[in-house]
């Protein structure tokens, strides 16, 4: 039942990224373009941990691929957990974050020359961009040439 009106929940919906959640019953169809129609209310599902079909390196256990409530992706041991209670990890704490795929491309910058590259985030987005882009950690931001095209 939806908190804030009553009515009951609609079907579960599955968003380009992976994530699962019900909307309100009453609500209108989603479109980003549009200010929504109906009551508001959504409801984010947590998101099951999938076996994987490779073995951790540190124990021998199955690696699970696992999304963080914020989105970012994981393989994780299987035994790997945490006590609430205790505060603290339990099992084996191996972790591999997944980030992105990067492709060489045969094109040029048209800002600075160098090659481009075609880099996939872990969330699916495409984009071609300079392979002398980065980012500096420490001063949180962008280093290198800046130009980005994002493919649709």
């Amino acid at each position: 039942m939806c908190p804030k009106c009553g009515a009951p929940l609609g079907p579960v919906q599955e968003t380009s990224t992976g994530r699962k959640l019900q909307r309100c019953s009453t609500a209108g169809p989603w479109d980003p373009k549009v200010k929504p129609t109906g009551c508001t209310y959504v409801k984010w599902l947590a998101v099951e941990p999938q076996e994987l079909d490779e073995e951790c390196p540190k124990c021998g256990n199955k690696l699970v691929l696992a999304v963080t409530r914020f989105g970012k992706k994981m393989k994780k041991c299987s035994t790997g957990g945490w006590d609430k209670e205790a505060k603290k990890a339990t099992g084996c704490d191996y972790v591999e974050w997944i980030g992105g795929i990067t492709e060489e491309l045969d094109e040029e910058c048209p800002k600075c020359g160098n090659k481009l590259v075609f880099y996939t985030t872990s969330a699916g987005k495409r984009m071609k961009k300079c392979s002398t882009s980065g980012w500096d950690a420490k001063e949180r931001k962008a280093t290198g040439c800046t130009h980005v095209e994002w493919i649709n």
